[in-house]
């Protein structure tokens, strides 16, 4: 086996100084496009790769980011974790994914694992942690941000779409379109978002006078969104909702396809059907679901920001729940009031 090239040896193919070799491989570092030319030339030629871990001992940074996510199946994660993965990228980080289940239990037993990674910071993608592995992170000096979901755990920032505004929003609506008979098809209940959601949903009804017509669980699941979609809807048509909220649209597609295809019901003439998120299948032509739109973008803007700001001045950092607004978008599954604004 031929012995490894070292930066000494890619310093004098370039003629440039070791330092100036180092800051070329460095994310961030400045060096000047005649410099930057001759390393890279000169890397080429003797094959040089970089050691990033002897770089991370140096520097006491791994420059890795763990992240965190308890299920795929929503189309919301993946387009979520990607955009995160590319800015964390464009900071020069890298990211290790975990995945792991909703029990308390197993997520500190996850939590644990990453922390064995030296890692510079955890992203937690709708899970949540104990208070005693988030007081372990703390004193290791390892920030936390919670992504899509919040907890009351002082030092632990936390970014959502503003679930409270969005859940009274879609009630207002709903209301609006003259509809009498209510219904919400609730996920998760340990999730944050989707107590805030059903909440404030609540909140609206209760101030306007009524009372919510019927309630299921769904726990985000598909099967389960259907079954619940079946046990609300089989019954006499005076006795069935005239509108659903459905906490996000990975279940609320099940929901309309149980309602169409396995009841014969109209969507919106039968039934109104408003979903959490609108991922990309929301605006098809088979679903053309009335949602609350989830901005991804500013969600994962948000993120890295305090992220950074954690990692990069962690003395005067002071994380927050940063809850980006998250306006309604009409489609063609729930009727539309003659006055109701256009939002997004």
């Amino acid at each position: 086996m031929s012995e490894k090239v070292t930066i000494l040896q890619v310093a004098e193919r370039a003629g440039v100084s070791q330092s100036a070799v180092s800051r070329f491989f460095t994310p961030g570092a400045s060096v000047s496009k005649k410099t930057a030319d001759k390393v890279r030339m000169a890397a080429e030629d003797l094959g040089y790769r970089p050691n990033v871990l002897a770089r991370a001992m140096a520097s006491g940074r791994s420059r890795i980011i763990g992240l965190v996510v308890a299920y795929l199946e929503n189309y919301f994660y993946p387009e979520a974790l990607e955009k995160l993965s590319t800015a964390l990228q464009a900071k020069g980080y890298h990211v290790l994914v975990f995945m792991a289940s909703q029990t308390a239990g197993n997520i500190d037993q996850v939590m644990e694992e990453i922390l064995d990674h030296q890692v510079d910071g955890i992203i937690l993608a709708s899970v949540a942690m104990s208070s005693d592995i988030s007081a372990r992170c703390q004193q290791l000096g390892v920030p936390v941000v919670l992504f899509n979901r919040a907890q009351d755990i002082d030092g632990i920032a936390a970014v959502t779409s503003d679930n409270r505004a969005g859940g009274r929003r879609v009630a207002e609506f709903l209301m609006a379109g003259g509809h009498q008979r209510i219904a919400y098809i609730a996920g998760w209940e340990g999730a944050s978002t989707q107590r805030d959601r059903e909440a404030a949903f609540r909140e609206a009804l209760s101030g306007a006078g009524r009372d919510l017509f019927a309630r299921a669980v769904g726990n985000f699941s598909v099967e389960q969104a259907e079954q619940a979609a079946r046990d609300m809807f089989s019954v006499p048509a005076g006795d069935r909702p005239d509108a659903v909220f459905v906490a996000n649209d990975h279940m609320a597609f099940a929901v309309m396809d149980v309602l169409r295809f396995e009841l014969g019901l109209r969507i919106p003439e039968d039934v109104s059907v408003v979903g959490y998120d609108d991922v990309p299948p929301a605006a098809w032509r088979a679903y053309n679901l009335t949602t609350i739109r989830q901005r991804a973008n500013l969600m994962v803007a948000e993120t890295v920001r305090a992220m950074f700001e954690q990692i990069d001045t962690p003395d005067t950092a002071s994380p927050c729940h940063v809850q980006i607004e998250a306006p309604l978008i009409l489609r063609g599954s729930a009727r539309i009031p003659d006055d109701w604004p256009t939002e997004g």
